[in-house]
């Protein structure tokens, strides 16, 4: 109360039906509401307390809802969505050598950047996703698509030795990165990660200076590592040890850095990556569908390894969906250990947020509903015949609803997205455009 004992006047107060706030996990409370005011977060309470306590500009009751901390997506590579479905059907090595990288020494370009970024932000804020880590070329088209949609975003500084059409050198991107780095600074939603593609693009002298600047910066390092078997074998026969053991010795583990995918590892990789502190992005379903193999998401627990959940491009996916990724996590999880209490919902819905949020060094300010934290949520409505009756909204978020049940994506307090209609980005022009990058792409 303030002095005079009246209610304080807040921006926006949010009556669901359920809140799942993750800290501390496990919890789903009822009757209950979250007051939201200069976009954060300043109380998470009894609604017939919050109805004294607070005098709010707008009032939304959402009965029949769960509200829940936006979705993160730790790991994509959002201007890729102009390729969606381009080359499907392909492994790995076939998919990118033959198909993804001539097509993009062929287009990409700050137009098709900022295109296919802002593609991939409409979709994710659609289902519940305020936040993505993105792995690109020509970062600042991408910037310029993410200002727009609202969205809040993690950009990699994309590093490789080999030359493209952003950069010729590791030297040069790193220079276009920080360079951007330095004129983003206090944007007040883009935060930075330092992204050396993998260990067959980088070279030790590369990936030595990328883990100096990540101290120097303290920012975290994301990189796509032990994707595959061929990955680890060639890794073997040109550097004589697996790439994890590599990054070890050149000083790339600790808390900073994210490991992409994960998917092949041995007992003495996942001693390594849990005595470390380093964090997993999980990407099931891009793992699948390139034949990539499957991520031991129960060891991963069972080494209290912190793992977050990441869609990869709409070109490998193709869905830019974390309902999807929290289901497929699970079951895979489950199958894989023949435990049925592995990585059980409120652990799916947490790598889906505060883990994710905790490796892009983001946990104070996102990933989940307490007081002083950014108000970046997402509602979702268990009101669908098809999702009755509801016994537990956290297990019916994970197994049983999907993106299209999400109905408002709010950003810093401010709405993004209702009812699958984004605020900023006109969808018909975003339409128009995309097909005029498909001919293109076709021809």
């Amino acid at each position: 109360m303030n002095p005079e004992n009246l209610p304080a006047m807040i921006d926006l107060l949010i009556h669901p039906e359920w809140i799942i706030p993750i800290e501390p996990r496990g919890v789903t409370l009822s009757g209950h509401a979250l007051a939201v005011n200069d976009g954060v977060i300043v109380d998470l309470l009894p609604f017939d307390e919050a109805s004294k306590r607070y005098s709010p500009k707008e009032k939304i009751s959402l009965p029949g809802q769960v509200i829940l901390p936006g979705l993160i997506n730790l790991h994509t590579h959002a201007a890729l969505s102009l390729l969606r479905g381009y080359a499907d059907d392909s492994p790995l090595n076939t998919w990118l050598t033959q198909h993804i990288w001539p097509a993009e020494a062929r287009h990409a370009s700050p137009d098709f950047v900022h295109t296919g970024t802002l593609l991939a932000c409409a979709e994710m804020l659609a289902g519940g996703i305020t936040t993505f880590s993105d792995m690109y070329f020509f970062p600042a088209a991408a910037a310029k698509a993410i200002d727009q949609s609202g969205m809040r975003a993690a950009l990699g500084l994309v590093v490789m030795d080999q030359p493209t059409n952003y950069a010729t050198d590791a030297d040069d991107y790193l220079a276009k990165g920080l360079a951007l780095r330095d004129a983003q600074k206090d944007h007040p939603r883009l935060s930075f990660c330092l992204a050396p593609h993998a260990p067959y693009t980088v070279t030790d002298k590369t990936f030595e200076k990328i883990a100096t600047l990540s101290a120097q910066l303290d920012i975290p390092v994301h990189t796509h590592l032990h994707e595959t078997r061929h990955e680890i074998e060639e890794a073997i026969k040109q550097h004589g040890v697996r790439p994890l053991q590599r990054l070890d010795n050149l000083g790339l583990l600790g808390p900073q850095l994210i490991a992409v995918h994960a998917v092949h590892l041995n007992a003495a990789d996942m001693d390594r990556l849990s005595h470390t502190g380093c964090h997993v992005a999980l990407c099931p379903s891009s793992n699948l569908k390139l034949g990539s193999g499957l991520p031991p998401i129960a060891e991963l627990q069972r080494h209290n390894i912190r793992c977050g959940l990441g869609t990869d491009s709409a070109a490998s996916n193709n869905r830019l969906d974390l309902f999807q990724e929290m289901r497929l996590a699970a079951l895979l999880a489950k199958g894989m250990s023949e435990d049925a209490a592995s990585f059980p919902a409120h652990h799916a819905l947490q790598a889906a947020t505060l883990n994710a949020a905790c490796a892009l060094g983001l946990d104070h300010r996102i990933g989940s509903l307490v007081p002083g934290k950014a108000a970046d949520l997402c509602a979702v409505s268990l009101n669908d015949w098809q999702l009755q009756p509801c016994f537990d909204p956290a297990s019916h978020l994970v197994y049983a609803a999907s993106r299209e049940n999400v109905t408002h994506t709010w950003v810093a307090g401010i709405l993004q997205m209702h009812q699958g209609k984004p605020k900023n980005i006109e969808l018909p022009l975003l339409i128009k455009q995309t097909r005029i990058w498909q001919s293109r792409i076709n021809s």
